[in-house]
């Protein structure tokens, strides 16, 4: 069987990574470039005039125009934070790197923090995925299914109707041929019209073509300016739907990703999250060696997500 050049491209080794990001100063250096590649701009009043800093071992900025002064990691993913920018530098390596997912508790390992600090870093890391993810749309041909995630919790409801499933629009984007370009990953409130137009809305370009299979509610993305081409599967199986090759595929790997991983987690709270860090390294896999920098760059650009953020369930479904 051929090789798959995507699957084994060689990435960015752990020695790459250290070489470019293995102390404190060139992790600063890092920082400030993503965070302003155009040089220093305050957040107060936009001057650009500037004298640098040290203030509590960290590199500061005071604007010389309004005197307020800007650490390099005020208004970021890292707000606030006490951990070294090399620890979170190899968080975000390691999370970006990963086969597949990446656990807070091998996390833990590998940065010799406790299980708390490492739980908080991975989630404020897939808050920051959740939110590069919501800028783009798909387009062109998108196979669309429904799926759940979790399971039936002992003594409870079965199937469909399960507390513990959460149910969520699995799309991807092809080529006129069917090989997969973009996916997304969205939690709904549940398999109604109003709930996929809804999703369309974010989701979806005008125009975009959406092939199903015959689900009744997915019809309502012809709201948004879509055009639908529904398949009944009926008992067909996977093997005889070319036209879901992609999505089938998709899920299959979704699936083994998230049960080889985790043991279980609050599918209700932070399915939204688990979800997102999925499809973002799919929709990046074609640069592999250049995903670091751009974690980097997601999390330079990300508000602080304090705990008490993080810990709250999704609303915008």
């Amino acid at each position: 069987m051929a090789m798959n050049r995507v699957q084994f491209q060689p990435g960015m080794s752990m020695s790459t990574f250290f070489d470019l990001y293995g102390s404190e100063p060139q992790c600063e250096v890092a920082l400030v470039a993503a965070r302003w590649p155009q040089g220093f701009v305050c957040p107060h009043c936009a001057g650009t005039a500037h004298c640098v800093l040290r203030v509590r071992h960290r590199q500061t900025f005071q604007c010389l125009s309004c005197r307020q002064q800007t650490s390099i990691i005020a208004g970021t993913l890292f707000h606030s934070t006490k951990l070294a920018l090399r620890t979170w530098f190899l968080a975000l390596y390691l999370l970006g790197q990963a086969k597949t997912n990446l656990s807070a508790l091998s996390l833990m390992r590998s940065l010799g923090v406790s299980y708390p600090t490492a739980w908080l870093i991975k989630h404020k890391v897939m808050q920051s995925m959740l939110e590069r993810e919501a800028l783009y749309t798909l387009d062109g041909r998108v196979e669309v299914d429904d799926a759940y995630l979790g399971g039936e919790r002992t003594g409870g409801k079965v199937g469909r109707g399960s507390e513990n499933k959460v149910p969520f629009v699995a799309a991807v984007a092809t080529t006129d041929s069917g090989a997969a370009r973009r996916v997304k990953l969205s939690r709904v409130s549940g398999f109604t019209s109003k709930a996929v137009a809804n999703w369309a809305k974010r989701s979806l370009a005008p125009g975009a073509k959406v092939i199903s299979d015959g689900l009744a509610c997915f019809a309502a993305v012809t709201e948004v300016g879509c055009t639908h081409e529904p398949f009944v599967v009926g008992q067909l199986k996977p093997k005889d739907l070319p036209q879901f090759n992609a999505i089938n595929t998709t899920l299959g790997n979704l699936k083994t990703a998230i049960a080889g991983t985790y043991h279980a987690f609050a599918f209700s709270k932070y399915a939204h999250r688990y979800l997102a860090e999925f499809a973002y390294r799919f929709n990046r896999r074609f640069d592999l060696a250049g995903l670091t920098q751009r974690l980097i760059v997601a999390a330079a650009t990300t508000k602080p997500r304090p705990e008490h953020h993080l810990r709250w369930a999704e609303h915008s479904c």
